[in-house]
C-alpha cells in the first residue's frame, strides 16, 4: 500500500489509517497526524455542545422576551438543540458536565445575539443566567414571558 499524504488527500489518508489499524500494521501509521485527529475529534464534540447550547439559549431568550413573535421554528430549534446536546452526552457520557462548564460563556454570546436579532437593547436581557442548566436542558421547559 502506498503511503498517502495527510495534507494532500485527507479522505484517503483516513481510509488508509483505518486499514492499517485493522491489519495491525501499527509501525506504518502516521502517528503525529493520527494523534491530532483523535484530539480534534474530542474537541469537535465539545464545540458541537457549545454550538447547540448557544442556539438553545438564544431561542429561549427570544421566546421569553418576544412572546408576540413566538413561532414553531423557535420551538423546533429549542427541541433540536436540546436533542443535539443530549445525543452528544449519550455518545460521550464523560461530557455530561460540559454544558455546565461553558454555560456562562455561551449565555454571554447568546445574550448579545438575542439583542442583535430582536433589536431589543442588550439591557433587556439579564446579564446573568436566570434559570438552571437543568431547566435549560429539560425537554419540557419553556420560559414565561
Amino acid at each position: 500500500m502506498t503511503k498517502i499524504d495527510y495534507e494532500k488527500d485527507y479522505y484517503n489518508w483516513l481510509l488508509e489509517t483505518a486499514y492499517l489499524l485493522e491489519e495491525g500494521r501499527f509501525s506504518e501509521l502516521d502517528i503525529p497526524n493520527l494523534i491530532d485527529e483523535i484530539e480534534s475529534m474530542g474537541k469537535s464534540q465539545k464545540r458541537a455542545i457549545e454550538s447547540y447550547l448557544k442556539v438553545l439559549l438564544l431561542h429561549l431568550l427570544k421566546w421569553q422576551y418576544q412572546p408576540s413573535h413566538r413561532s414553531g421554528s423557535w420551538k423546533a430549534s429549542i427541541r433540536n438543540s436540546r436533542w443535539g446536546i443530549h445525543k452528544r452526552i449519550k455518545e460521550s457520557p464523560s461530557l455530561k458536565n460540559y454544558p455546565k462548564e461553558v454555560i456562562e460563556e455561551c449565555y454571554k454570546i447568546a445574550r448579545e445575539n438575542a439583542a442583535d436579532e430582536t433589536g431589543l437593547p442588550l439591557e433587556t436581557f439579564p446579564e446573568t443566567l436566570q434559570v438552571t442548566i437543568e431547566n435549560i436542558l429539560d425537554q419540557d421547559f419553556l420560559p414565561n414571558g
